[in-house]
């Protein structure tokens, strides 16, 4: 389901960011969760477990904690209590934030970056 683009504002001053945002209710598959762990900052891919980075502390998450990106799929489709929410991906930047609402504020910061010029160099 595609929503409208929305525009929001970081800061008081300058202009509202514009980017596009679709809204999707249903867990990631398991080429979308490969692709996520890649975009996920150092910090958090490189050491952490699929199911630790996706699976929340819900009971019915309690027996996967070994599982591998289709099982994590599977039970985020069959129970999505199990998975940790907001996923938010920035696909165009490669940038992305599981369970983490801080890196969701660092994506919005880095668009406002790009916007105004400020963007770190990679």
């Amino acid at each position: 389901m595609k929503f409208p683009s929305f525009t929001t504002r970081l800061l008081p001053r300058g202009a509202p960011l514009n980017f596009n945002l679709e809204v999707v209710e249903a867990p990631p598959n398991t080429d979308q969760l490969r692709i996520i762990m890649s975009y996920l900052p150092s910090k958090n891919s490189s050491s952490d477990s699929a199911a630790s980075v996706f699976l929340s502390a819900h009971p019915s998450a309690s027996s996967s904690k070994s599982a591998n990106l289709a099982a994590i799929a599977d039970l985020g489709r069959d129970k999505p209590n199990a998975f940790k929410w907001p996923v938010v991906v920035d696909w165009n930047a490669g940038k992305a934030s599981v369970g983490d609402v801080e890196g969701v504020k660092g994506i919005l910061e880095l668009l406002r970056q790009k916007r105004d010029g400020d963007a770190p160099k990679e």
